[in-house]
């Protein structure tokens, strides 16, 4: 079973629930997920306009890619966001993060602005690395 240890020379990351680096040692596999966003079954969006229902659907479609291989959110190492406003991403931050942190996910993190998305009404998709 995979070990890991957060390494964070800083306390600030902590409000963000969010890790500088994560060591993982003993790892049996490592599983790259695609990018998660507010979509059905079908891949049709989910509430557009709205970021902290899309950023939450996104984080119940990567549970379910999680749950197929057997892993679970407290398995993430790396996370990582990509917005197009980070004001709503502040925003909704206390609904997702303390949803991540209550499954013990603290991941090595990156939030990037981009211009866009697939769908235009898409405002995040998230990206993960987990390991066990």
């Amino acid at each position: 079973m995979a070990t890991t240890a957060a390494v964070n020379p800083w306390t600030w990351q902590d409000k963000f629930c969010f890790s500088q680096g994560i060591e993982v040692r003993r790892t049996e596999r490592v599983l790259y997920c695609a990018g998660q966003t507010s979509v059905d079954a079908d891949g049709n969006l989910l509430h557009a306009g709205d970021f902290t229902k899309q950023i939450l659907k996104a984080i119940d479609n990567l549970e379910e890619v999680l749950e197929k291989s057997g892993l679970k959110l407290s398995d993430v190492v790396r996370l990582n966001y990509y917005v197009t406003d980070i004001n709503a991403y502040m925003a909704a931050a206390p609904a997702f993060g303390g949803r991540l942190h209550a499954a013990g996910c603290k991941p090595a993190s990156t939030l990037l602005k981009v211009a866009g998305l697939f769908h235009p009404d898409m405002l995040v998709e998230i990206e993960a690395t987990a390991a066990s």
